[in-house]
């Protein structure tokens, strides 16, 4: 291949990867290991190809993640050393940026759909424990006998935790703009101290919820939301944590660092989803409600 730096084009044309199909079968296994470990939790059957794959779901499923963690670690290790390499070029560097703002928006809409859920559950609360068929809510919203979270307690505290931890990434970004890389690394250590502390409460918080997952629309409702949002603070607080090993490693430069750029974006994405959930599902669905106690 020729040298990046001499290349006469603005575009890069990458060689032939492995890593598509790699992250394709991983894919295809973590669902067939999900379907089977939830077939056996249901005490039922998945039978593929006449093999009963319900008891071994959890291992399939093991197999699967690894294969997706070693396919999304190799194909950036190959991106990161393209960009090395001076493969990364204005146009190219667009490009990465254009499709993570695609991959931002997709995001967006994946939490309107549980944004929608709830506030149709809320809103109509009658003709939701109708179709649900899990319990009555007696037309109101919480349904009845459901206690709710304090939210101005842990759902609070996680708030100033997130909004504390985009200050401290938005500081650890003009910090490597000026080429302060000492400031670029506390900060950035911070801000993963922080994701870490933030899933930390939501899981203490999860543990003390007084209510479950299964036992009532709300349940389902606040858990799905709130859970998948977590999920995603766990994943940008390893995104995070990525950036911090590379910015040790002296990747970053002041003028090309669109992989930290990624993660900021990722990491404020994350923030504001979170405003929305306390606003709504902790602040506004808990009006006029019974508060658990501490």
């Amino acid at each position: 291949m020729a040298d990046g730096h001499n290349v006469n084009h603005d575009y890069h044309i990458i060689d032939p990867s492995p890593w598509p199909l790699f992250g394709s079968i991983g894919g295809l296994v973590t669902a067939i290991g999900a379907i089977a470990w939830m077939r056996s939790l249901a005490e039922g059957e998945f039978v593929i190809a006449g093999a009963n794959l319900a008891a071994a779901g959890p291992w399939i499923f093991y197999v699967g993640i690894a294969l997706v963690l070693y396919t999304m670690y190799a194909w950036w290790a190959d991106t990161v050393k393209e960009s090395h390499q001076g493969h990364h070029t204005k146009v190219v560097s667009l490009h990465l940026r254009y499709g993570m703002l695609l991959f931002i928006a997709s995001e967006v809409m994946f939490f309107v759909a549980w944004f929608w859920a709830f506030f149709d559950a809320s809103l109509f609360p009658g003709e939701a424990a109708q179709y649900a068929r899990v319990e009555h809510t007696g037309g109101i919203w919480p349904p009845q006998g459901i206690e709710v979270l304090d939210p101005w307690h842990l759902p609070l505290f996680n708030t100033v935790i997130l909004l504390l931890s985009g200050t401290t990434v938005t500081w650890a970004h003009h910090a490597l703009i000026e080429n302060d890389r000492k400031t670029l690394k506390w900060m950035l250590f911070i801000t993963v101290a922080l994701g870490i502390f933030f899933s930390y409460v939501q899981a203490y918080e999860y543990q003390h919820a007084p209510f479950t997952f299964s036992e009532s629309i709300y349940g389902a409702t606040f858990f799905m939301a709130t859970g998948f949002h977590g999920f995603h603070v766990l994943v940008g607080t390893i995104f995070l944590a990525v950036c911090l090993f590379r910015a040790m490693a002296g990747h970053f430069t002041p003028e090309k660092h669109f992989g930290f750029e990624a993660a900021a974006w990722y990491w404020h994405f994350v923030d504001v989803v979170w405003l929305f959930l306390f606003c709504a599902i902790y602040v506004w669905a808990s009006a006029g409600a019974t508060i658990a106690a501490h």
